[in-house]
């Protein structure tokens, strides 16, 4: 079946879904295959759920002919039926990606643009090769400008969602120190997430850029840009005033914005969304208001107060440059008690070694609280220092937290989703 005439399938559901678990009546289910599952097995049990219409790519599981739709690969059918349904809807869509805050900057891009337009983005952290196409499967002729997240972990993947999502604008938020397994180091993620820019390229489309960061602006030198940057007369955008404590205050123009989020690191993730918001000519007050009204959660940068703690949980994920950003913005916090708890970094390959003992000598450079590593990898780089305890697993944390119960504290708690760090909140109070 050509993919015009699985489209107009498509267009009979209220929906697509990928698990039997979520499936809704009149939806699409589409049966993907993994390395441990394989959803064509689910095709029956799809349509007894109510799934009008089932995409699988094995002809042993073709027993309904009115409802099944025989491909050869259901994943590839999925990206094309995507890609299809974009160009069919002729909106604008805004991709982003980068090492740190990209989620963030979604969101507050998301709030400020809605000020004005129909606006959908990427749901969560839905940002793969199957997290974009179905993103671009929940935008409708209502539709007015679309925003796609884009994650990676290797080289080409930026560019094969690129080239599924085919952007008009994009913006890269930074190039850190995450994923430097799969990347193959720093400079491998510098190459693997500017295949943004090379698609802005070839495509002749537009892009966002912050002038502070001397790769961005070296990449796009060439590019159709809409830039921004403190106190940077020269850009389109140009912030005259940032602060942060702890929540970042940022002014423009004549504006003062006061956000929810925590840190200076989370200042660029603000500018950008003002720059788009401006671009886009949404009014300064409408862009205050988005950006005021947006509150971090999931872990991200959240301010949670208990009985005597206050706790900046920003447990979500770490890499060697968010780490260092966090632990240099929570130095500078002006509060007489202060209590880090950071968990081990993931993903680092040849480099865990390394990074983990960067981030216990900056720390080593700062000592003027107590410091809590958790895990493995910095508990083989434990050091004798009276600031820092070395705690091997989650467990030993929580044993020790037990019957040494931190009171009046600043805690900031920080590290690798694989850490799950939030889960020691629960037993501070």
């Amino acid at each position: 079946m050509r993919i015009e005439e699985i489209y107009q399938c498509f267009l009979q559901c209220i929906s697509v879904s990928t698990d039997t678990r979520n499936i809704q009546p009149n939806s699409l289910f589409v049966a993907l295959k993994g390395e441990n599952f394989d959803a064509n097995t689910y095709a029956n049990e799809a349509i007894i759920k109510g799934a009008l219409f089932v995409i699988i790519d094995d002809k042993k599981y073709f027993t309904n002919k009115v409802k099944m739709i025989l491909v050869e690969n259901s994943l590839k059918t999925l990206q094309e039926l995507a890609t299809f349904h974009r160009q069919s809807l002729g909106l604008q869509v805004i991709a982003l990606t980068g090492s740190n805050g990209k989620t963030t900057t979604k969101e507050l891009i998301h709030v400020v643009l809605s000020k004005k337009y129909n606006t959908k983005a990427t749901i969560g952290n839905l940002n793969n090769h199957i997290g974009v196409p179905l993103t671009l499967l929940t935008f409708n002729e209502n539709t007015d400008i679309g925003i796609v997240e884009m994650g990676a972990n290797h080289q080409k993947e930026i560019e094969m969602l690129c080239s599924i999502a085919k952007p008009d604008f994009a913006y890269i938020s930074n190039f850190g120190k995450a994923h430097l397994e799969g990347f193959g180091g720093i400079e491998g993620v510098i190459k693997g997430k500017s295949e943004m820019y090379d698609y802005i390229r070839e495509n002749n489309k537009q892009v966002f850029v912050n002038l502070d960061d001397p790769i961005q602006a070296e990449k796009t030198n060439t590019l159709k840009s809409i830039t921004f940057g403190i106190n940077k007369i020269e850009a389109n955008l140009n912030i005259t005033s940032i602060k942060a404590d702890p929540f970042v205050r940022i002014k423009f123009d004549d504006t003062q914005i006061t956000s929810n989020l925590i840190g200076l690191y989370n200042a660029n993730n603000i500018n950008a969304a003002i720059c788009i918001g401006n671009f886009f000519k949404v009014s300064n007050n409408n862009i205050k208001e988005g950006i005021e009204s947006y509150v971090p959660e999931n872990n991200r940068s959240q301010m949670v107060s208990k009985k005597t703690n206050k706790i900046i949980l920003d447990a979500y994920n770490a890499n060697p440059s968010s780490m260092s950003l966090a632990i240099e913005n929570f130095i500078q916090l002006k509060e007489d008690g202060k209590l880090i708890i950071m968990g081990d970094m993931f993903e680092l390959g040849s480099e865990t070694k390394y990074e983990h003992q960067e981030i216990i000598k900056l720390l080593e450079k700062n000592i003027s609280f107590q410091s809590y590593f958790v895990g493995k990898y910095f508990y083989e780089n434990r050091t004798n220092n009276e600031y820092f305890k070395f705690f091997e697993t989650f467990e030993d944390l929580k044993k020790y937290i037990k019957y040494n119960l931190p009171s009046n504290k600043l805690i900031l708690i920080k590290g690798s989703r694989g850490m799950a760090l939030e889960r020691i909140v629960e037993f501070l109070e």
